[in-house]
């Protein structure tokens, strides 16, 4: 496991880029996506890839950064193997789930 756990942020020069633009880049550099945003799950999914893993927040309410942070910083701990091997990691209303990608 890794001392860090390198997280892409969409940065100025992504701003207006397309979904796939941004998972690309996050495949790319080896980072996990984090976002309320179900199209990234999607096209995970559609590739049949295990990288990038992906952290979905599907609760009402979560789209804020620091609401995420103030679930995610906690179970950090839970989910890093996961995401580290490639995973799809949703908070939704009631559960923290993971699965594992191919």
């Amino acid at each position: 496991m890794q001392d860090t756990m390198p997280f892409t942020c969409v940065i100025p020069r992504m701003q207006g880029a397309s979904d796939q633009e941004i998972f690309d880049l996050a495949a790319r550099e080896a980072r996990c996506l984090v976002t309320a945003d179900t199209d990234f799950a999607t096209l995970l999914a559609l590739r049949r890839e295990s990288k990038p893993s992906v952290i979905l927040f599907r609760r009402p309410g979560q789209r804020r950064p620091e609401e995420q942070a103030s679930l995610l910083l906690p179970n950090l701990g839970h989910i890093s193997d996961a995401i580290e091997i490639g995973s799809i990691v949703t908070f939704d209303e009631a559960r923290l789930r993971i699965r594992t990608l191919p």
